[in-house]
């Protein structure tokens, strides 16, 4: 069986929410987009190259330590998203 990177299934959602994200980001006005848009989009970035990065590596813990970085920069943008919510 190949088992690579982009045959994981949490990678291929991670990789189609960081798109979804951008696509949301990119109909905001100038001011949301150059405060919260970039944070929120670098947050949906990271999950996936977390992922990756956390794949990549040969030891167990550090490939762990990757995956909660991961689920961290999936938590992080929260706070943004209330701020968007707020300003419509």
């Amino acid at each position: 069986m190949d088992y690579t990177l982009e045959k994981l299934e949490v990678y291929q959602l991670s990789d189609s929410f960081s798109d979804r994200i951008w696509d949301i980001v990119m109909d905001w006005n100038n001011f949301l987009k150059e405060t919260i848009g970039k944070q929120v989009v670098r947050s949906a970035d990271s999950i996936s190259a977390n992922i990756a990065e956390g794949y990549g590596r040969y030891y167990y813990k550090e490939s762990k330590q990757f995956y909660f970085y991961s689920r961290g920069s999936l938590r992080k943008p929260n706070p943004g998203w209330q701020n968007v919510k707020e300003e419509e």
